[in-house]
């Protein structure tokens, strides 16, 4: 992917998140992650899928993606719950089989953690929402591997891009592509009115330094 490729899936995908409000912002009273995280702004990448136009851009975008850069992957992969919605939609474009991968295997049952058709050895890329400190998309690829699968790379839709992440998929050799990421969507922002210059130094303060910010 080309820096001008790059850049357009960056601002195009910031100006959806906006302009279906995926993006909340709540400075006074910040919202806490499931890691106890606090934070003042909140991506829920997941109402993109309620409107047709722009789920349909997400889709075709992961899809160039790749198209240009994984040409012999043979099974699109999901994290479950909130990647399975796009990543069916990018398979179906992509006319590849598609499974997904739960956070841990079922207690009942087959005891799955894997769910879907697929065979040893074969190539997957990784579809994911959204990108904080990688935990649980890691936690994805390592069940794939463990499962004989090769990981050829993931795809997300936005990621808050802190050190801790791109430290984490270095060590687990995950290469990863995003469509749009927390610098760019602040910069649209900010460009557009959705938050204020003042707002926009807080949250930027907030990105440095999410686990000392108050």
């Amino acid at each position: 992917m080309d820096n001008q490729q790059q850049n357009n899936y960056k601002s195009k995908t910031a100006e959806l998140l906006l302009k279906v409000k995926a993006i909340k912002l709540n400075l006074s009273d910040p919202f806490t992650w499931t890691s106890g995280l606090k934070s003042p702004i909140y991506c829920d990448n997941r109402i993109l899928l309620s409107d047709p136009i722009s789920r349909n851009i997400i889709a075709e975008y992961f899809s160039e993606i790749i198209k240009n850069k994984y040409d012999d992957v043979e099974v699109i992969a999901g994290v479950a719950t909130g990647a399975i919605g796009i990543g069916i939609l990018v398979a179906q474009k992509l006319n590849l089989p598609f499974i997904y991968v739960r956070p841990e295997s079922k207690k009942h049952g087959r005891k799955n953690q894997i769910e879907g058709k697929f065979y040893e050895n074969q190539k997957i890329v990784i579809i994911e929402d959204l990108i904080s400190t990688g935990k649980s998309s890691l936690n994805a690829a390592k069940a794939l591997r463990e499962s004989n699968l090769k990981v050829m790379g993931m795809v997300a839709i936005f990621t808050y891009g802190f050190n801790k992440s791109i430290e984490n998929f270095k060590k687990n050799k995950i290469d990863l592509d995003t469509l749009s990421d927390y610098n760019e969507l602040i910069k649209k922002a900010t460009d557009i009115e959705y938050v204020s210059d003042i707002d926009s130094v807080t949250l930027r303060k907030w990105n440095e330094d999410p686990e000392n910010w108050s």
